[in-house]
């Protein structure tokens, strides 16, 4: 859709500086013409195209460059590329504009804003629905009559169930340790078992030697089983023979690396560039429900929230090729919880 130019107030502006200049480049045009045919005044007429140039040298760096900062970080902020650029401005078009930014600044750091992405939709369902301990106690109520009964994989699966809904609903933290992160994927792992049975497995590898370590990094709930999630039902889920499934965890001087692999269908190399390009984003358009498909989304929210913590040099990057499999790489920053209950890097 084509925009009309003058409906802009920087338009206008620039127009109407280009006219000023045009006319006082005329002027001094005419000005040198009769000082050169009379030869004298020649020294105001180097005087003014002196004038002219510490004018527009000044204009360009004090007006002109400012603006057009300003414009592309607003630009880059609408694609939704990125949102540093946005508030680390050295100059505000106006004292509303400042105000404005700082005020999107501060939406942008409430815990309002970052629990948008904290869950799936069908979570949060369950959240402003479902008593938590109403469905705690059915679950364990079922759990106990199915083991009267000696159903015990009924009951292991109930149990699994009741523990991975009560991770999933319950807090209000941000961050949780890798081992609880990990303790709920395998109850996950349990209850999906029971659907596709031995057509399923799961691995988890990092270095043993220091495990009391690395389980003790922290990342934001529920970053692994909606990726697992969607590993599952968009790769594995349409392959015949055995899925693998594995998490592997790695730890750099300044970074946690976790890669979930499986052995799925894979994906097309144009539907990767895709994924990757709206996880390179930092938008804001996945809240609106309206904006949400399928394919990929469960990703994209958990990489936006990661983002909207640490910042922008983290968060999902995915490999895949074409029945063959699907990486989704995480980076996290290392983080422990000390012992007084704070996050420290």
């Amino acid at each position: 859709m084509k925009r009309k130019k003058f409906k802009y107030l920087s338009s206008r502006v620039t127009w109407l500086i280009a006219a000023c200049a045009a006319c006082f480049l005329l002027y001094l045009a005419a000005w040198t013409a009769v000082a050169v045919r009379e030869e004298r005044h020649m020294a105001l007429v180097l005087a003014g195209f002196f004038l002219f140039a510490a004018a527009a040298a000044v204009f360009w760096r004090w007006i002109r460059r400012p603006y057009l900062e300003n414009s592309r970080a607003l630009r880059l902020f609408c694609t939704g590329y990125t949102m540093n650029g946005l508030f680390s401005q050295r100059t505000a078009l106006s004292p509303e504009m400042e105000d404005a930014v700082r005020k999107i600044q501060e939406i942008m750091n409430t815990d309002k804003l970052i629990s948008a992405t904290k869950k799936q939709a069908q979570y949060l369902a369950l959240q402003n629905q479902i008593n938590p301990h109403f469905l705690y106690n059915a679950l364990e109520g079922i759990r106990g009559e199915t083991l009267s009964a000696g159903l015990e994989s009924v009951a292991k699966m109930t149990e699994a169930l009741s523990t991975f809904f009560r991770y999933t609903i319950s807090g209000s933290e941000n961050l949780v340790t890798l081992e609880d992160e990990l303790a709920n994927i395998r109850n996950y792992y349990i209850i999906q078992r029971y659907r596709f049975g031995e057509k399923l497995n799961l691995s988890v590898e990092y270095d043993a030697d220091h495990e009391s370590e690395i389980m003790s990094y922290c990342l934001p709930k529920l970053t692994l089983q909606p990726i697992v999630e969607n590993a599952i039902y968009h790769g594995i889920e349409r392959i015949i023979g055995e899925g693998r499934l594995r998490i592997k965890i790695e730890v750099t001087t300044r970074r946690l690396i976790i890669t979930v692999s499986d052995n799925g269908i894979g994906m097309t190399e144009e539907r990767l560039r895709e994924i990757n390009s709206r996880l390179g984003d930092m938008t804001l358009d996945y809240i609106n429900p309206e904006k949400e498909s399928h394919g990929g989304i469960a990703v994209v929210n958990v990489n936006n929230r990661i983002k909207l913590l640490f910042g922008e040099e983290y968060g999902i990057c995915m490999y895949s090729t074409q029945n063959v499999g699907t990486d989704v790489e995480i980076t996290l920053p290392l983080i422990q919880k000390d012992g007084r209950g704070t996050y420290e890097k």
